[in-house]
């Protein structure tokens, strides 16, 4: 079985190819794919070339780790049946190439165990799934505060803020230096750094992957505040010492989501609690996949960027 996927053959080099696909076992689906995303973060780095020595990386590369479609075939011990609406976290079933992410492809095959079903009423919505799990497991479980400030108003960034409104929690600030993303906000400011005087935050979420704001966000917290890593970062991180002795900081690491993620933002999305609109904004076809992730890494009024496989 053959399938069109993106094929990331080098750093930029990239292109729509045909794969064969790995057989499918009883406890396997094969999904056929309606619309997947492109991530700013870790996509991007691998696409410049930048990314740092990561487990399973490597060229060539299927990328995409947010896929929704629906079930063509369901092996026997998947609990699914063929027309079952899924979001898929990326496949790794790729002949003659890497599919650490693998999502971006009309077809794949994947364990059911890491598929979950979803409504089929969301549409290309359905892609953003992995995106409010990660935005969601930064923020909840024992010992997490949700965030007062959040640095950066792209998808991540709203979707921290809109989480933190739909648990109960008082609107968070929100920073962004782009005028034109300041726009979109559901409930919660979003303001320029530097016309917010305030320097007692408790918890900081930094949703832009700017290592470099580090001593600048130490500054802003209260005595015993945190600083929350919710982007990824491409190179080594510092900060002044005394700083951060003196407001006796402290620093945690957001990591991938998991299924009780991923299951909990369902639930929210499906019962309006968490909306996903207004985050999409460019669509294109799954052919001009090459143009689609020059544009999603170089324009800045690009937030999100979905292939379209089904048109």
């Amino acid at each position: 079985m053959d399938t069109t996927a993106v094929l990331l053959k080098g750093p930029r080099d990239l292109a729509v190819d045909t794969l064969a696909l790995t057989a499918p076992g009883a406890a396997d689906l094969v999904v056929q794919v309606t619309h997947s995303g492109i991530s700013t973060g870790t996509e991007k780095l691998f696409w410049s070339g930048e990314m740092p020595p990561f487990p399973g990386m490597g060229y060539p590369l299927v990328p995409g780790y947010e896929a929704a479609g629906e079930v063509m075939e369901a092996g026997p011990l998947t609990g699914f049946k063929p027309g079952d609406r899924v979001f898929v976290p990326g496949a790794n079933c790729y002949e003659g190439a890497f599919g650490l992410f693998g999502g971006a492809s009309r077809l794949l095959v994947s364990d059911s165990e890491r598929v979950t079903r979803i409504d089929a009423g969301m549409g290309p919505e359905g892609a953003l799934l992995a995106l409010a799990a990660t935005a969601r497991h930064a923020m909840a479980g024992m010992n997490k505060a949700v965030p007062d400030l959040i640095v950066g108003h792209g998808v991540l960034g709203r979707l921290l803020a809109r989480l933190t409104i739909a648990a109960g929690a008082p609107a968070p600030t929100v920073w962004e230096i782009d005028p034109a993303r300041r726009t979109g906000a559901q409930g919660y400011e979003v303001v320029d750094p530097q016309s917010d005087p305030r320097r007692d935050y408790t918890s900081i979420y930094d949703a832009s992957g700017q290592g470099a704001l580090l001593n600048d966000l130490v500054g802003r917290i209260a005595k015993g505040g945190e600083i929350v890593l919710a982007g990824f970062y491409s190179a080594p991180l510092s900060f002044a010492f005394p700083p951060a002795f003196m407001k006796e900081a402290r620093f945690r690491v957001a990591a991938e989501w998991t299924r009780e993620d991923l299951a909990a933002t369902r639930a929210l999305v499906e019962c309006g609690a968490l909306s996903l609109a207004g985050l999409i904004t460019h669509t294109r076809a799954a052919a001009d996949a090459r143009a689609a992730y020059e544009q999603a890494f170089t324009d800045g009024d690009c937030l999100k960027m979905i292939l379209d496989w089904e048109h």
